[in-house]
């Protein structure tokens, strides 16, 4: 699973996966089992050569028996570029066709002067120029397909490059960043003492009532742009019925790609983590802490350290039980490198 989330960070393998997929669902899936390509009023001309021998005797033997040059001339030239090869293989091996037969059924059919090829003779139906503009479209259909596939391709690899790009701006951290109010400035927290270094990466968390699907998260990379793991904030659990959602408790977690597991702590309302069954129930996702305005916990992988700080919180009002669930929550969150 931890392999799976760090490939999902990176927007070339994501972008290729998707081109391949997108691939066999369009030529594979969609184009050969649930809507193949089904032939059907072929000309002759697209017939095997030895079918086109045998359509050619046919020809001779009817001419043969109608006397029906114009006919013949028709039947000759549906064959297209390959009546002449066709005609020359009876010529050379006429087996119970007599030759005079074949000399006749020639005059006929050969023109004295040679016709321009693409050029249909007065009479003939143009059963060559047909199957040519039936292989152009087919060939056109697949152009598309594969100019449609590729641009979806590129437009998922370009989405995920911005993804990145977007999450990558959030580890420089900036003088100040607006809360879920948009109003006070939220200062970065300075770490540094004389006995501390200043964190790799500072990232802000900020959730307001009405976000139900809120899920940060924020890519980890080193100084050199190597990436070493991600980390994140969601939603954990709710309270009560209804929507909004009333979120009563969030997931902080930590992904090291240098470690085995994720490691998972679970900020708390103050009524979730006195209430028994709410906190017996979110144990098991992570380790519980209490929600307090400057309050903070630590998350430790094998080459990460993660420190959580609530830099700002309010509580809900309604008929749920008081500090039950949360309008708003900006949490930091702080990464050193062992």
């Amino acid at each position: 699973m931890n392999q799976i989330r760090e490939y999902s960070n990176r927007p070339l393998i994501v972008g290729i996966v998707a081109f391949v997929v997108g691939l066999i669902l369009g030529l594979v899936l969609l184009g050969w089992l649930l809507f193949p390509v089904q032939w059907y009023d072929a000309s002759p001309a697209e017939l095997h050569s030895g079918y086109q021998d045998w359509w050619m005797r046919m020809a001779i033997i009817s001419y043969g028996a109608t006397s029906d040059a114009a006919n013949a001339k028709l039947v000759y030239d549906s064959l297209g570029e390959y009546s002449d090869d066709a005609l020359a293989g009876v010529k050379a091996n006429p087996g119970n066709i007599s030759s005079t037969l074949i000399s006749q059924f020639e005059a006929a059919v050969v023109p004295t002067s040679t016709v321009p090829p693409g050029t249909v003779a007065p009479g003939a139906t143009p059963t060559t120029a047909a199957a040519s503009t039936g292989r152009s479209n087919l060939y056109t259909l697949l152009i598309v397909l594969c100019v449609v596939t590729f641009l979806l391709g590129a437009a998922l690899v370009i989405y995920f490059v911005l993804q990145s790009r977007k999450r990558a701006g959030g580890a420089e951290p900036t003088a100040q960043i607006p809360s879920a109010d948009a109003e006070t400035p939220v200062e970065w927290t300075n770490y540094p003492t004389p006995s501390e270094q200043a964190p790799m990466a500072q990232f802000m968390a900020s959730y307001k009532a009405g976000d139900d699907l809120f899920d940060d998260s924020f890519s980890i990379d080193s100084p050199s742009g190597e990436f070493l793991g991600e980390c994140g904030v969601g939603i954990s659990e709710t309270i009560g019925v209804g929507v909004p959602k009333k979120v009563t408790a969030f997931e902080v977690w930590l992904f090291d790609k240098n470690d085995i597991q994720t490691v998972t702590k679970v900020l708390m309302s103050t009524h979730a983590i006195t209430d028994d069954a709410i906190r017996q129930k979110l144990e098991a996702k992570g380790e519980p802490f209490e929600a307090n305005s400057g309050g903070q916990t630590v998350l430790e992988t094998a080459t990460l350290r993660l420190v959580a700080r609530v830099v700002d919180m309010a509580y809900g009002q309604g008929a749920l039980p008081e500090n039950s669930y949360f309008d708003s929550l900006v949490l930091e969150l702080a990464i050193w490198q062992k």
